[in-house]
């Protein structure tokens, strides 16, 4: 794959030829096969990602059934915060859904991208900071709301999910059985029809 990340993801950034070379070098894009695991709970996060093309999803296993607490998307970064950043044993899983094209950048590269190229820590720390921010709004949803209600907002605010995304794993991210979900869509449908 002949695709770069200076040309790609960092066009606004005006790096001079050797700052866009150092940044290639450092955050590759590689392709993963749908079904590829990117990391295991109980392994250490040493990769952050940018997602190019594709999708992936974070998920925990409760009791023996996995629990979806992110999907990522084209133009989203995926940052495992607590494991990455303490470089301590994930509690999660990242998998990818679809064949995917991610830029990876691994823990002793972004070190040494911070030293020689300042201007790129403030770009990985708003994208982790954004990253944080949507996490809390996940669980704050996801406290405060019912299943239909977080359903209704997937449909507002991310409904391309819909598209894409197998209803096992739509359901486990808004804590309800595969049926429920069903049932929610069927409610949902009939609501509209109402009130044309």
């Amino acid at each position: 794959m002949d695709l770069k990340i200076s040309d790609s993801i960092l066009p606004n950034l005006a790096l001079s030829r050797e700052e866009a070379q150092l940044v290639d070098r450092c955050i590759p894009i590689k392709s993963f096969k749908a079904g590829e695991v990117l990391l295991r709970e109980g392994q250490i996060a040493r990769n952050c990602y940018f997602v190019i093309q594709g999708c992936v999803r974070s998920y925990h296993i409760v009791n023996g059934e996995e629990r979806t607490t992110g999907f990522y998307l084209e133009e989203d970064s995926i940052a495992p915060l607590a494991s990455y950043l303490s470089q301590t044993p994930a509690h999660h899983f990242l998998t990818c859904v679809e064949d995917s094209v991610l830029a990876v950048l691994h823990f002793d590269r972004e070190r040494e991208l911070y030293q020689k190229l300042p201007k790129m820590e403030a770009l990985c720390r708003t994208s982790m900071e954004e990253e944080y921010a949507k996490q809390q709004d996940l669980l704050q949803n996801y406290l405060t709301k019912t299943p239909e209600e977080r359903y209704l907002l997937l449909q507002k605010n991310r409904p391309e999910l819909l598209q894409r995304i197998p209803q096992y794993h739509l359901a486990t991210y808004l804590g309800v059985k595969p049926e429920s979900l069903s049932r929610i869509r069927k409610r949902i449908a009939q609501k509209g029809h109402k009130s044309d």
